[in-house]
């Protein structure tokens, strides 16, 4: 039997390669009982391949892995699941036409005659859904109906229905609300207390600061080093990630005489009791920001205006003329030239078994089509000179767009879009999930866009980038602009009190 000073888990020299592509490199990793391992990292550094070792997704070419203290093999994730390790990972595993007791209950439902017994399965997952503090999700509901945030907390359900003995979270909060955060949080440090062993992966520092005992920083497939939470600064941190200093997150801001000319204006939007009366403008080579609460209509916004939904009220203005958009075809026309970047991209911004070259092009090639033939060299000449552009880090152009690292996966959506010429960029949070390294590279490309005069429209959830990168930032509140924050007014305090509808004299008058 192991004594309490052995690693639940240890990997010793392990290596994976993947074609030319160095994943992991003579890695020595350890992670104990009752504790939370973070594991930091840019997108491409190593932290997805080491996941997938452990989970038994891929084989390690090199090296061996023990689990508390003796030799371990998982040929495939059955046996790592029968082995008590079990993944939680930001692309969802949920099947979105199943129900979500189906869902939870998928791997060993219960039963009763050899069929599944409904009310049984039922019953458990309640039993789960309460343990995760989500009562109100129905778990007869088919899993489409769910918001991200609500599909995210049924995937940590279906989790810790498996009885895991170590738990792997990939950027698991990175979908939810301020409320089920605080949720997850008290979990895992239930489950650590208990004895858990659990690694968590996350590109929020605060995150970090908040649940991790012990962190790793991974770069370029390589383990960097191990230490107690507190032993090293942010600063510190993020410069062993990224191999560089880390400074300027956000470029600067012009300094402006005069508002600039509308680019876009809205009139009373108004869309099925979720957005009310909505008036507001974008000028040319300016980036505003949407920000309050998860879930006050921001991104219901954001897909009214790119002609998503239906029966949207009031009046669109693009550069002066009034629009009528009533689907995403219409809106990326030349004459109106809106883009969207959207929230999920595994599932609304790539074909992911298709090339690279082809999710860049798809939705400019009507510029590229001469009759009813695409030229294939004017193609190839456009979408090489956007992964440039954005320093897409890629293999060859015809490489799956799923072979890529979520943050060079963001980058390719965005350079679909901006390959049609738009004018005016809705994005929405488009750096959920990626490392600081790739952040700082669409910090810096959006004030290009913007410095260039194309207007910006960014709906975060990260308060820091509502403050560094926007000019103007628009609070909503059920469905409703309540405040516009601009200069020195843009803080995280008023952000925060106009998020609750507070009035910022009052609060400044308690301060």
């Amino acid at each position: 039997m192991p004594d309490q000073d052995t690693p639940f888990l240890a990997l010793a020299n392990v290596s994976k390669r993947y074609g030319g592509v160095r994943a992991l490199a003579n890695v020595n990793f350890t992670c104990r009982r009752g504790s939370i391992h973070a594991v930091l990292g840019e997108n491409g550094a190593g932290k997805s391949t080491l996941i997938k070792v452990i989970a038994g997704v891929v084989q390690p070419d090199e090296g061996t892995i023990a689990l508390d203290g003796r030799p371990a093999t998982f040929p495939n994730p059955l046996a790592a699941n029968a082995a008590g390790i079990v993944c939680i990972f930001q692309e969802l595993s949920l099947m979105p036409d199943l129900s979500v007791a189906d869902n939870i209950g998928i791997t060993t439902p219960p039963r009763r005659f050899g069929l599944i017994d409904r009310r049984a399965q039922r019953r458990r997952a309640e039993e789960l859904l309460a343990r995760v503090g989500c009562e109100d999700i129905n778990p007869l509901a088919h899993v489409r109906q769910l918001p991200l945030s609500r599909r995210q907390m049924v995937e940590i359900a279906k989790a810790l229905g498996r009885n895991p003995r170590l738990l792997i979270l990939d950027e698991a909060t990175s979908a939810l609300t301020a409320g089920d955060v605080r949720k997850v949080y008290a979990i895992l440090h239930a489950l650590r207390d208990s004895g858990l062993c659990l690694l968590y992966i996350s590109h929020r520092m605060h995150e970090i600061e908040e649940l991790a005992d012990t962190c790793s920083v991974f770069r370029n497939g390589q383990h960097v080093d191990t230490f107690p939470k507190g032993a090293r600064s942010d600063q510190d941190i993020v410069q062993m990630m990224i191999g560089r200093e880390w400074k300027n997150v956000y470029p600067p801001k012009p300094q402006r005489s005069a508002p600039p000319p509308a680019a876009l204006e809205l009139r009373n939007i108004g869309w099925e009791g979720r957005l009310s009366g909505i008036s507001l403008q974008v000028g040319r080579g300016e980036i505003v920001g949407l920000g309050g609460l998860d879930g006050q209509g921001q991104r219901e916004l954001l897909l009214a205006l790119f002609g998503v939904l239906r029966g949207v009220e009031g009046e669109v203005i693009v550069n002066g003329k009034r629009r009528r958009i009533a689907s995403p075809a219409q809106a990326k026309r030349p004459d109106v030239g809106i883009a969207l970047i959207p929230e999920d991209r595994k599932t609304e911004g790539l074909m992911l078994p298709m090339s690279i070259a082809d999710n860049i092009s798809v939705a400019a090639l009507g510029s590229m089509t001469h009759g009813l033939v695409v030229d294939r060299t004017l193609e190839d000449k456009r979408t090489a000179e956007m992964v440039a552009k954005l320093n897409i880090k890629i293999g060859q152009l015809g490489d799956a767009v799923a072979t890529l690292s979520g943050g060079n996966q963001q980058k390719v959506v965005i350079a679909k879009w901006l390959l049609t010429g738009a004018s005016i960029v809705l994005l929405n949070d488009p750096t959920r999930g990626i490392d600081v390294g790739t952040k700082q590279e669409i910090y810096q490309l959006l004030r290009d866009l913007a410095d260039a005069g194309t207007a910006v429209l960014l709906y975060s959830t990260d308060y820091d980038e509502l403050i560094g990168c926007c000019d103007r930032v628009l609070i909503m509140y059920d469905g409703r602009v309540v405040r516009e924050l601009a200069g020195a007014d843009i803080t995280e305090a008023n952000i925060v009190a106009s998020s609750l509808n507070i009035s910022l004299e009052r609060t400044e008058a308690q301060a």
